[in-house]
């Protein structure tokens, strides 16, 4: 599902609010999980999952296209752990 059809999805179940309400909810939505792992923090959604990021140390990197080797900085990766009820769910067969 990309994010048009999340939009699309709530605008149906929600026929009271307008699409651009919606969209707005969406934006305000993402923003602020953006913002809090910006900050070096913690999104828990129960039963969906955990989002966080972890630390990539430096390290020597080969570019693809020449072969030759690079200096790749160290830095935060975005992270997502499902949750129980996720996990159950994806593999109730």
């Amino acid at each position: 599902m990309i994010r048009s059809e999340l939009v699309q999805a709530l605008s149906r179940e929600n026929p009271e609010l307008r699409l651009e309400e919606v969209e707005q909810v969406v934006d305000i939505f993402f923003d602020e999980i953006s913002a809090r792992l910006a900050e070096g923090g913690r999104v828990e959604l129960r039963g969906f999952g955990a989002f966080s990021t972890r630390q990539r140390d430096a390290r020597k990197g080969r570019n693809p296209r020449t072969g030759e080797t690079v200096d790749v900085p160290q830095k935060r990766a975005p992270y997502f752990k499902a949750g129980k009820e996720m996990r159950e769910r994806l593999n109730s067969d």
